[in-house]
């Protein structure tokens, strides 16, 4: 692919938002569809390969006249339980998660085409308790939610990283919560889904990362997956031994001795190029438990670790994925929030915090239209700062 077309293929063009907004639909309607199947005694890797056949499925249904277009699956599907932050895909030959009434569940999943990428993720609450949740189950859904609202007013041209950092960080507080730390939202670009290195939003950093972030400007025509975590613990992630399953390719060259290891890194390019994967999707799952090794080894393959919290404690999340267009802020990925079933002991008080929630996060062109039933996470928030009190 030609590096000119990719930096000249901005939202700037009408066809690009087009594909953006394709991949959004495609991803909340999947979305959808996998929450339906969180349900007690339901299989996570049952409901993680439907998630992943799904995506594939229907991005093979655009655009098929083009031959050449790359499309499918930017991030697979994970399902993270209670406890467990993120990244958790399980394989058909390792141990199966089964949930059960009461787990907080959290979706993570994204799809591209032409090199466009939409993620998202949602948290939810399995089982009848989902009608009346409390607690610290209610205190982080509500935290990670308002805090997504409060960064889609901030991720906006002109706006800075570490204010949406700073804000993060009360929301949390509000809820006696903590983001997890470190964690990183990144600017999209094509093809890539950690945009260029150069502009991220960083959760709760250490006074190490702090100073190594980068600060920066939001400008038009950027794209972000606002990415929010948070946490009841002390906010560290730890590797336990669950099994990484899903890997993406570097952009660099290395010579691999194993043939195993060439093979499996041909597929990679081939089938996912420099998305994210998970090793599910092979047709020889122990070829590519093998093959995996020496390119991470040798960094060709980035690890998606599997993170915890500790036991007892509770991860929520939400990610939206959006675009900074001149009118305001399109959101393309992202299912409306039912306030009413969380309620919380907690609530803002934040003077500036509330005034910040309370304004419209919708684009100037869309007031006079009639709101969508995709509305975003964002038209929620008053709903749930009132279901707080």
């Amino acid at each position: 692919m030609a590096d000119k077309d990719d930096q000249d293929a901005t939202p700037a063009q009408d066809i690009v938002v087009t594909k953006y907004k394709m991949a959004g639909d495609m991803v909340n309607g999947i979305l959808k569809e996998v929450i339906v199947r969180c349900v007690a005694d339901a299989s996570v890797l049952e409901i993680c390969t439907f998630g992943d056949s799904k995506l594939l499925e229907e991005a093979g249904m655009v655009f098929k006249k083009d031959k050449e277009m790359k499309k499918g699956i930017a991030f697979p599907t994970c399902i993270s339980v209670n406890n467990c932050i993120c990244h958790f895909s399980p394989l058909k030959s390792e141990p199966d998660v089964i949930l059960k009434d009461g787990d907080v569940v959290k979706i993570d999943m994204g799809a591209h085409i032409d090199g466009f990428i939409a993620v998202v993720a949602h948290t939810l609450v399995v089982g009848p308790s989902k009608d009346k949740v409390t607690g610290r189950k209610a205190d982080v859904i509500m935290a990670a939610h308002l805090a997504a609202d409060a960064a889609l007013r901030l991720v906006r041209p002109g706006g800075e990283n570490d204010v949406v950092t700073d804000n993060i960080q009360k929301v949390s507080e509000a809820f006696k919560c903590k983001p997890i730390e470190g964690m990183l939202s990144h600017q999209l670009k094509r093809h890539k889904i950690d945009g260029d290195g150069e502009k991220a939003i960083i959760q709760n950093p250490t006074e190490a990362q702090r100073k190594e972030h980068k600060k920066c400007e939001f400008e038009v025509h950027e794209v972000y997956a606002v990415d929010i975590l948070i946490t009841t613990g002390e906010g560290k992630g730890r590797e336990l031994d669950t099994r990484t399953t899903v890997y993406k390719k570097e952009d660099i060259v290395y010579q691999l001795k194993m043939k195993a290891s060439r093979q499996f890194l041909s597929e990679v390019d081939k089938k996912f190029g420099l998305m994210p994967f998970t090793l599910r999707l092979f047709d020889e799952e122990r070829k590519a438990k093998m093959g995996v090794l020496e390119c991470v080894k040798h960094e060709l393959m980035q690890p998606f670790t599997v993170l915890y919290e500790r036991e007892g404690e509770y991860v929520a999340q939400f990610k939206f994925t959006v675009i900074l267009m001149p009118n305001g802020p399109l959101m393309i990925t992202g299912l409306p929030f039912e306030a009413e079933h969380y309620n919380s002991e907690h609530k803002i008080v934040d003077e500036e915090l509330k005034n910040l929630l309370a304004t419209s996060a919708s684009r100037k062109a869309a007031k006079k239209k009639k709101k969508k039933a995709g509305k975003s996470l964002a038209e929620n928030a008053e709903v749930a700062q009132d279901g707080e009190d």
